[in-house]
């Protein structure tokens, strides 16, 4: 490859950039670091089971859909995506659950059985959030936002919307019942935001899943990282793993070409990246070339949360499980206080449980079940020493899931392993062990967040859950559809490439 554009990372963000950017005329190859593609979205095969690495949870399944109809393929042709009811089951501290549903008839009966007077501030509620969704989704979601003048025309519509509050805060103006208000301000720790400090904006959150629903790929979320790289094959594109970046190299303040950690050098001059933009910066790019992302800046930008996250499989089934179940503890500001700002590891979770063989049992060898058990944990400036405590850790939360969930639990499981920010840090090389990049903070979000469009280095993209518009699988791929826009106006190629 003697010029075009050079892809760093496979992530469902580089792998729909390298999509977007060849169907526009583009010659691409995508650079992994890792032995395989997916990124955050990777897999596990233990002994039989698959595992999800990161991403469990599909909303607006249409942005994976655009990217294959761009060159006129049937999506269906390459994955299939199943809706999943409930949304999700959230498992009360005292027993009490509650799924969040798309019907609205059952979700308000629900409601109704909490606090009566609450099924009418619901409704309030989700009118609210459909017209924050409106603003924060709809119309910036997939724009450019680099721009100062971009964030001061937006300012007065947000604060209209009280986007200066946070969701809790929000949530709290028009629900009474604190467990109701604990089950409908949880969404941004999917995103690695905490509830009490997270900018309302992402209560866009609560409306993209009532829009689309939420739904799982059948065979994991690798089933739609192997469609995006077979469509990649089948357009030309090569995704080589194995082939981590050391630097991007710049010239009379453009992008000149990338130089691997294995020696490869690739002259380019157009490069997206899929990478944390913190080590991007503080790794890749030269200091003499970074006017505005020092080493200085970088360090100042909070990170989000890290996560625990453990991986087990048992010898016969629980067909009485949701698929996603939220268990809340008993603490809910105290606990995020831990987490977030005192980042102390606590005696007590709350926790996501997986069960991705509710809906596709061949994820697990006939009569036996896979699981992934998520806990939101302090980031790396914790000072956590994971590897004496990881595996304490995770037995602490198992033992808690067959007291609660999962009877004889402990008997049954036949293989366990675990990640934690340490895997973060140092395999998928985030700052700080995040597991989402910045803290999504009202001061790091939209303009204020990494941009797409560098501000240093001509040439230089930014795709993924560190950039506009943020983490979780409808930001990542939206920031893919912004650098399309920004490169068609900056690095116009040779025009529509349609390979059959």
């Amino acid at each position: 490859m003697t010029s075009g554009a050079v892809v760093i990372g496979a992530g469902l963000g580089g792998l729909a950039a390298a999509v977007r950017l060849r169907a526009i005329g583009h010659e691409v190859i995508v650079l992994e670091a890792l032995p395989d593609p997916g990124g955050r979205a990777r897999t596990f095969r233990r002994e039989g089971f698959t595992f999800d690495a990161g991403p469990t949870v599909i909303t607006a399944p249409y942005l994976l859909k655009e990217l294959f109809r761009l060159t006129g393929r049937d999506p269906a042709d390459y994955f299939e995506l199943v809706p999943v009811d409930p949304f999700y089951r959230i498992l009360l501290p005292d027993g009490e659950t509650f799924d969040f549903v798309g019907d609205e008839e059952r979700l308000l009966a629900q409601i109704e059985a909490f606090e009566p007077r609450d099924v009418d501030g619901y409704r309030r509620l989700a009118r609210h959030a459909e017209r924050i969704f409106e603003v924060g989704y709809v119309e910036l979601a997939d724009q450019p936002f680099h721009r100062l003048a971009d964030m001061a025309r937006l300012i007065p519509r947000m604060l209209h919307l009280g986007n200066h509050r946070s969701v809790y805060s929000l949530v709290s103006r028009y629900i009474r019942d604190e467990r109701l208000r604990r089950i409908f301000s949880f969404e941004p720790l999917l995103v690695g935001g905490d509830p009490f400090r997270t900018t309302s904006i992402y209560l866009l959150i609560h409306t993209l899943e009532r829009r689309w629903g939420v739904h799982f790929a059948k065979g994991g979320t690798t089933a739609i990282v192997e469609a995006l790289v077979r469509l990649l094959e089948e357009m030309g594109v090569e995704v080589r793993c194995d082939a981590p970046v050391e630097m991007i190299e710049v010239k009379g303040g453009r992008v000149r070409g990338v130089r691997t950690e294995n020696g490869e050098h690739f002259p380019c001059d157009l490069v997206v990246t899929n990478a944390d933009p913190s080590t991007v910066y503080t790794r890749m790019v030269d200091p003499r070339h970074r006017r505005r992302n020092t080493d200085r800046a970088v360090a100042r930008r909070r990170s989000s949360i890290g996560l625990f996250v453990g991986y087990f499989g048992t010898e016969g089934t629980y067909p009485e499980l949701a698929h996603h179940t939220i268990i809340l503890g008993r603490r809910y500001r105290e606990l995020l206080n831990d987490i977030f700002r005192r980042r102390v590891l606590s005696d007590d979770f709350s926790l996501y449980l997986h069960a991705p063989t509710r809906t596709d049992p061949e994820l697990a060898p006939p009569g036996h079940e896979a699981f992934y058990i998520l806990s939101p944990v302090p980031n790396n400036l914790s000072g956590i020493d994971w590897s004496a405590t990881g595996e304490a850790y995770f037995q602490r939360i198992l033992d808690a899931l067959e007291e609660q969930l999962l009877p004889d639990l402990g008997k049954r499981i036949v293989t366990r392993f675990h990640i934690t920010p340490d895997y973060f840090e140092h395999d998928l090389r985030s700052k700080d062990g995040s597991a989402f990049g910045p803290e999504p903070l009202l001061r790091q979000s939209a303009y204020f967040r990494y941009h797409n469009l560098s501000p240093d280095v001509e040439g230089l993209y930014f795709v993924g859950a560190g950039t506009h518009p943020g983490a979780g699988v409808p930001g990542v791929l939206s920031s893919a559809k912004v650098v399309e826009r920004l490169v068609r106006a900056r690095h116009p190629a040779a025009g529509f490439v349609s390979v059959m």
